[in-house]
């Protein structure tokens, strides 16, 4: 007979696989499934369902699929075809309703995302602070990028193959105070940073770049917690491939992940300085 702790694990494993089956049928759908389809389908109430399909993903359906939707627009708008190919492609049924959101999951307009950031501007500049070199970068909809290294010109160099054709700003003034705030956070995390950023990820990606956000300075966790924290406890590989793919230094902070037994693994921007991040904040934080 099973026993209650059996059978509440089995439920587990069987919503877990109905929500999996349910992301699997967004994804390969040509339109986006509606709540009483996916519902249907798994059979269960759209309540029931809604809410047990966030507390697996940490999205509603909808957002689960126009974050998909968006993802596909990227690999598309890749390609070699045009964007109106790319925007059904994508799933979009209408280009009106690819456009209304272009902006706000690209960033820029799609033609511009297209050509390497062509006719976008992006001001950035490059200084020191106390872990090296430091470049901060920012589009109209807040900074997208925050990078540490030993060679300025190699940080600009990354930015310009991430923005081939951007036009690339010089900071003026205005930006200026955002690069200080930003250099003031890597000396002083526990200060926060209330500069919009501009976060760019899968769905998957933006989960766990909001789950780091919510590790206080001065702790550390897990990949394996943090998988836990986002309800995928079996993706711990998936979340320190988040973390990698993470564009903002500091701001999102990958460097307070750690594996199980409490060592550094690979930081992007070198095991040195997220070292130094971590004995900085502990020391903060015990201050």
């Amino acid at each position: 007979m099973d026993t209650p702790d059996a059978l509440i694990m089995l439920n587990a494993h069987s919503h877990a696989a109905l929500i999996a089956a349910a992301c699997r049928r967004i994804e390969t759908a040509q339109t986006p499934p509606g709540l009483n389809e996916l519902a249907a389908e798994a059979g269960l109430s759209p309540h029931h369902f809604h809410r047990l399909f966030k507390a697996e993903t940490g999205l509603t359906p909808k957002a689960y699929a126009s974050a998909h939707q968006a993802r596909r627009m990227r690999t598309e708008l890749a390609g070699t075809g045009t964007i109106t190919d790319a925007i059904f492609e994508a799933g979009y049924n209408a280009n009106s309703r690819f456009y209304e959101k272009a902006g706000e999951r690209l960033g820029m307009r799609p033609s511009d995302y297209r050509a390497g950031g062509a006719n976008t501007d992006i001001r950035f500049a490059v200084g020191q602070c106390s872990l090296g070199a430091i470049l901060v970068a920012g589009s109209a909809r807040g900074i997208c990028a925050i990078s540490l290294g030993d060679d300025a010109d190699a940080l600009v160099r990354g930015l310009q193959d991430q923005f081939p054709r951007a036009r690339l700003i010089g900071a003026d003034a205005g930006f200026e105070q955002w690069v200080a705030q930003v250099v003031g956070l890597v000396e002083t995390p526990a200060l926060g940073l209330s500069l919009p950023l501009d976060v760019r990820g899968t769905a998957f990606q933006e989960r766990v770049w909001r789950a780091l956000r919510d590790i206080p300075p001065g702790t550390t966790t897990t990949y394996a917690e943090v998988a836990q924290r986002i309800g995928m406890p079996g993706a711990v590989r998936a979340v320190a491939g988040a973390c990698a793919a993470n564009n903002l230094a500091v701001a999102i902070p990958c460097h307070r992940v750690v594996r199980s037994d409490g060592s550094l693994s690979g930081y992007r921007w070198g095991v040195a300085r997220k070292q130094v991040l971590i004995e900085r904040e502990a020391a903060q934080a015990a201050a």
